[in-house]
């Protein structure tokens, strides 16, 4: 048996120590993997603390933001409540906008009629031409870009609309005197109303098909039902199907 000299490491010995250092290595990397996750867990309630304060803030801001405003809705004078109160109470607010506004504008006065009372399409231009006057200076989302909408285009556009319609009118047209050709009184007739049933029944029922003709003449007798004349028994069941 060969005896190694003192302090002479046999020729396999420096492989084992290599191999215990590289393990005791891989075990300290598993445990300060470990202690960092165990350093995460610890500090995870001061992260969600914070978050939750965050979360806090952003709704105490958006709280604090106003309001965009909503659509300003005017009313009309056509579609006006049968309340004579509240339609009176519309004409005195009306009133008041065109003497503080409207006639401060030598074209304003020079299109709005004497009789403009007189006329359910003039009074809904100007109700509705007041609002959007409130809108661009006395509402929340007044601006100066609605202001200059209101003088650019929507003022000078009622002014027109008015000049056409009214312009040449008076107080004498709507008085009745005998030959006297004064303006139509009251709201006009739907022109063809006599065929909705008809055109109803075909549009329903058969619109890939060739309407139904018009009446000869433009009135249309309706029996007891209401149905027109024009539409027989016949025709709606074919329609129907």
């Amino acid at each position: 048996m060969t005896r190694r000299p003192p302090g002479q490491a046999a020729s396999g010995d420096g492989e084992g120590e290599f191999a215990r250092v590289e393990a005791l290595a891989g075990l300290a990397r598993e445990v300060d993997g470990l202690r960092r996750g165990l350093d995460a867990l610890v500090g995870t309630p001061t992260r969600v603390d914070d978050l939750a304060r965050t979360v806090a803030q952003l709704a105490d801001a958006f709280a604090a933001t106003p309001a965009r405003p909503g659509p300003t809705v005017a009313p009309s004078w056509l579609a006006a409540p049968t309340d004579s109160e509240a339609v009176m109470g519309l004409l005195e607010e009306l009133c008041r906008w065109l003497r503080t506004v409207f006639l401060r504008y030598p074209d304003g006065v020079a299109v709005l009629p004497e009789c403009w009372l007189w006329h359910p399409d003039v009074i809904e231009e100007l109700l509705w031409l007041m609002y959007a006057w409130r809108a661009a200076y006395e509402g929340r989302g007044a601006s100066v870009q609605l202001a200059g909408d209101w003088h650019d285009r929507q003022r000078p556009g009622v002014v027109r609309r008015l000049k056409t319609a009214v312009g040449s009118c008076s107080r004498e047209r709507h008085q009745t005197r005998p030959g006297w050709a004064s303006a139509p009184s009251g709201a006009t007739p739907v022109p063809g109303v006599e065929a909705t049933t008809s055109i109803a029944w075909w549009w329903a029922g058969a619109r890939d098909d060739a309407p139904p003709e018009p009446a000869r003449d433009s009135t249309t007798t309706r029996d007891d039902s209401g149905i027109s004349a024009a539409v027989n028994g016949a025709e709606r069941g074919r329609w129907s199907q």
